[in-house]
């Protein structure tokens, strides 16, 4: 399983913009489909976005289209996830997941099909 560790948390005024990064260490990178979830105090875990290991495809929560991007870096073993016009309900830990697949444009989605996260990374959007 490849190993994962975010950053580039942090506090953010409403309306500005954060990019995390997700570095992944271990097997072929390019095998693995990428995703970023988060959970906010008291909340569930959450999807927010997920890339096929090819970077072609990408598909993203109802609740950031729009606002967020998400892409990777294959030869930097690294995804990004750009995000832009934040909201205080945006405030949660952002967690990095990777899982193997066996198609270049397959972008898994729920939580279960992700077998490596990071530890996560703490954004905290201010009103």
């Amino acid at each position: 399983q490849v190993q994962l560790v975010e950053s580039g948390g942090g506090l953010v005024q409403a309306g500005g913009s954060l990019r995390l990064s997700c570095a992944a260490s271990g097997p072929t990178f390019g095998s693995y489909a990428m995703a970023w979830f988060r959970q906010a105090p008291g909340k569930e875990r959450e999807f927010v976005a997920a890339i096929s290991w090819s970077g072609g495809s990408a598909d993203y929560a109802d609740s950031v289209k729009g606002r967020f991007t998400m892409s990777r870096d294959n030869a930097k073993r690294t995804v990004y996830l750009q995000m832009s016009s934040l909201k205080p309900e945006d405030t949660a830990v952002y967690y990095c997941a990777a899982t193997r697949v066996y198609y270049s444009d397959y972008v898994p989605l729920r939580s279960s099909d992700f077998a490596s996260w990071g530890q996560g990374t703490q954004v905290t959007v201010s009103s």
